[in-house]
């Protein structure tokens, strides 16, 4: 096994085994990710447009899924607060990926950073709390 099988295999595991706030949390590190490779590029002034098209729309089909991962009737007002925030985000990593708008996508990118700190500390933070439980998982509310 080359070491891209190797890495591909320890990735597709990882994510057919973590729990559901460890996949939003990886949903948010790949975008930031793609928007932190698209940003560089531009800002370089590269001519990659297919690279960065590419990165802007992988970051995109990242914030798809984590609008898809909205639990509406557990989640309420947060839930439908955080669709009208994923929704303003691809409209604007559309509209900068149109234009190659570095600075649309480094608001898109931080916005998601902070949005993935929160998360990080609210699955942090239920996971210490349940220790010794065996419900093992956790409720996706946005």
């Amino acid at each position: 096994m080359n070491r891209y099988n190797g890495v591909n295999a320890y990735k597709t595991t990882s994510i057919k085994t973590a729990g559901g706030g460890k996949l939003i949390i990886m949903l948010y590190d790949e975008a930031i990710k793609q928007l932190e490779y698209a940003v560089k590029l531009l800002g370089a002034e590269s001519k990659k447009y297919d690279a960065i098209n590419a990165a802007i729309l992988r970051a995109q089909d990242m914030v798809t899924e984590l609008m898809v991962s909205l639990d509406f009737d557990q989640g309420g007002e947060i839930a439908t607060g955080l669709f009208s925030l994923y929704t303003f985000f691809n409209r604007q990593m559309m509209e900068a990926n149109l234009e190659k708008n570095s600075d649309k996508l480094s608001v898109v990118k931080n916005q998601l950073s902070e949005l993935r700190e929160a998360w990080d500390q609210i699955i942090s933070g239920k996971a210490s709390k349940s220790e010794g439980s065996a419900s093992g998982g956790i409720n996706i509310a946005g």
